[in-house]
Formats: C-alpha cells, sequence, structure tokens
C-alpha cells in the first residue's frame, strides 16, 4: 500500500472533501478508503489533519427512519429528567451536575 498524499490547508484539489464536507452536500464516504491527507500547521504542536475522500465515489446520507427519530427523541428526553426528583428539567443536565440545578443547589445553600 502506498502512502497517502498529503496536502497542505486549503491546498487541496477539487474533487475531494473532509467528512463534514460531504454531510454538507448529502453525502457520506460509503465504505471508500482514505484519497488523501490535509494538514493544519500548528505554533508549538503537531499538525491538525483531517483525511479526504473522493466526491465522485461518496454515496448519498442515509435517510432517517421513524424509529430512528422515535429513538433520538427518546435519548434526548432522557437527557433532560433529572435522577433525583424524577422530573423534566426543561433543559439538558449537565454531567458535571448529575441532577437538576434545584437538586444540586437547595434553597438553604442557595440562601447562605
Amino acid at each position: 500500500m502506498g502512502a497517502l498524499p498529503v496536502y497542505r490547508w486549503r491546498l487541496a484539489p477539487d474533487g475531494l472533501a473532509t467528512r463534514r464536507q460531504l454531510r454538507a452536500l448529502g453525502l457520506r464516504p460509503g465504505g471508500q478508503d482514505v484519497a488523501a491527507q490535509l494538514e493544519r500547521p500548528r505554533r508549538r504542536r503537531g499538525p491538525l489533519v483531517a483525511y479526504l475522500y473522493r466526491i465522485d465515489a461518496a454515496q448519498p446520507v442515509r435517510p432517517m427512519t421513524p424509529a430512528k427519530w422515535a429513538a433520538l427523541a427518546k435519548a434526548n428526553a432522557a437527557r433532560r429528567i433529572c435522577p433525583e426528583c424524577l422530573r423534566d428539567a426543561g433543559y439538558v443536565i449537565p454531567p458535571s451536575l448529575g441532577m437538576c440545578a434545584p437538586c444540586a443547589y437547595p434553597e438553604e445553600q442557595r440562601a447562605a
């Protein structure tokens, strides 16, 4: 297997795109191998690396099915339920707290 071509930041040829760029076009790599590598230099650290894929070999993104939409909605709802008081917090509970703000900071602590 040969080495991947490496391009500098903003100097990649047309016809190649990163995963994010493919997604913005409604495409996915679709099992193809990485076609090239993009490097963005940084000071005092190693370069940032992004892999490039061929646009002509990319496949359309698979559509979301009703079951996938339902599973996503259920997962997002679970992130809003406080494990202490079992109420919907109205926002995604931060993992650093692990519970809603009223449970994490009871009234007697806020008054002091």
